[in-house]
């Protein structure tokens, strides 16, 4: 189902159980926070999407803890189940046309849905029903303070729109923003990341003329994801949701500045940037589960403000796992193994767990066939993309449950040998990496945790992993209610 608008997505999640309305009066500062953060970590039964409908102060309602569990993301993204995004991309990216002329005609119409996931212009749009280009300012929206040594208040569920200043091409990235005052922000743009690329290059040719930036916040649940996707350069965002959602991205442009944003987004921030300016960003609560350093980052300054009339606001909290952002992540690693299978064909699943904080940890099982497979497969995928920021890499043979982390563990303990089985080199790390040799470069860890045999030439005979026979598993499945359990 391709929801229209966040709108939209909140009444399907309060139809079928997942959204709380919270009616009591809050506060911005902290409360919501703590109150999200128990949520979050609680029982499954309890953690739902939440509407905070009285913030003190404000007249927005708070939504947050939207895509905070593994149902909800999966609705956002129009499936029932995580997995089946796998499914989706693996059909796209087989593009070999079948024999009979039936499936052709079917083939082809894969692809014509593809086609149909440009974006659609608008001249009139819900996210400017109310304009204001005179004196706008940020005094309405109710921005979370989240952590106690924060450095201010942060917008955090954002969709950054930036253009390359050579090609012109458009990137959309979430980034968190610090608001210094009511017309200006701090543009977290870390430095692997698409808005970060295209603000160098408009530092280097053209320092003296503003940058152009829209923050749209709200939208379709599709849309508000693909600013999270680690898309490779060159590939549009707002094309990926309109494939995520079967219908392109209504689009219109803002009022200031050239840029275009989703019609159906809750509020627009428009303002430029100056390529040349910096300030202290930060420190900031973080989703590695501690304090952001403070550094110098670019800065937002505020010239329109549009939104829909009676908006509501959308957020995020991070901080120790798990937290709403994982499920972000979860679903940006089910979209992406068929692709990482496309380029490193021996890989069987994939799982970056939510104690590995998406970058930390990368478990990945394999299909061995020749001696080095293993350490063939970890350069691979530190040579992929944004998973050249993967801190530690385990890899595992085909038939383990990388998704088990009892079994990694037991499997990533026992069947290595430290001096044969761990590779350690130096490369680029995460921006947010605070354990690094120095910001933004570090150590990174491989593990081979495969089973080893003739194919690595070990000196002892490796031995069999104990396993019940078959026979005596189904006999006492059979007799299983007569020992009385």
């Amino acid at each position: 189902m391709a929801f229209a608008d966040l709108r939209q997505f909140v009444s399907h999640l309060e139809s079928r159980g997942e959204l709380r309305r919270v009616t009591v009066p809050v506060t911005r500062d902290l409360e919501i926070g703590e109150i999200t953060d128990r949520i979050s970590k609680g029982p499954l039964l309890h953690n739902a999407a939440l509407l905070f409908e009285r913030v003190e102060g404000f007249e927005m309602p708070v939504l947050i803890n939207a895509f905070g569990s593994a149902r909800r993301m999966a609705w956002a993204l129009g499936v029932e189940d995580l997995n089946e995004l796998s499914a989706r991309v693996e059909k796209l990216l087989d593009l070999r046309m079948p024999g009979t002329f039936v499936e052709k005609l079917r083939k082809l119409g894969d692809l014509f849905d593809l086609a149909k996931a440009g974006p659609k212009r608008v001249s009139a749009a819900p996210c400017q029903e109310v304009v204001e280009t005179r004196s706008p300012t940020l005094k309405s929206l109710p921005i979370l303070r989240c952590w106690p040594k924060d450095a201010g208040t942060y917008i955090t569920l954002p969709l950054v729109f930036t253009r390359d200043p050579e090609r012109g091409t458009r990137n959309v990235g979430m980034y968190r923003l610090q608001v210094f005052d009511d017309q200006t922000l701090g543009m977290h743009w870390q430095t692997h990341k698409g808005s970060a690329e295209h603000h160098r290059d408009a530092e280097r040719r053209q320092p003296d003329k503003p940058m152009e930036v829209a923050i749209a916040l709200g939208g379709d649940p599709a849309t508000i994801y693909t600013g999270s996707a680690p898309l490779p350069p060159g590939i549009d965002e707002i094309v990926f949701a309109g494939w995520l959602r079967g219908a392109g991205v209504e689009m219109v442009k803002c009022k200031t500045i050239e840029l275009e944003v989703p019609a159906h987004a809750e509020i627009v921030l428009e303002g430029l940037v100056d390529p040349k300016e910096r300030r202290i960003e930060g420190p900031f609560g973080d989703h590695t589960g501690y304090y952001s350093l403070a550094r110098e980052y670019p800065v937002f300054h505020l010239t329109a403000i549009t939104h829909r009339r009676a908006p509501i606001y959308p957020t995020i909290i991070v901080g120790r796992p798990p937290q709403e952002d994982y499920w972000l992540g979860k679903a940006t690693e089910r979209l992406f193994l068929p692709i990482i299978r496309l380029l490193v064909p021996e890989v069987v699943d994939i799982n970056m767990p939510a104690e590995g904080i998406f970058h930390n940890l990368v478990i990945v099982s394999i299909k061995k066939r020749y001696p080095g497979q293993a350490r063939k497969v970890m350069y691979g995928l530190w040579g992929l993309g944004l998973m050249m920021l993967a801190k530690t890499i385990v890899v595992v043979s085909e038939h383990v449950n990388v998704h088990d982390l009892s079994e990694v563990a037991w499997r990533a303990t026992g069947n290595i040998d430290p001096t044969r089985d761990l590779v350690i080199l130096e490369g680029p790390m995460d921006d947010l990496d605070h354990a690094a040799l120095r910001h933004r470069y570090g150590g990174k860890l491989g593990v081979d945790a495969t089973e080893k045999g003739p194919l690595d030439d070990v000196a002892q005979d490796w031995p069999d992993e104990i396993v019940m026979s078959e026979e005596i598993k189904a006999l006492v499945t059979r007799r299983w209610k007569e020992y009385g359990f």
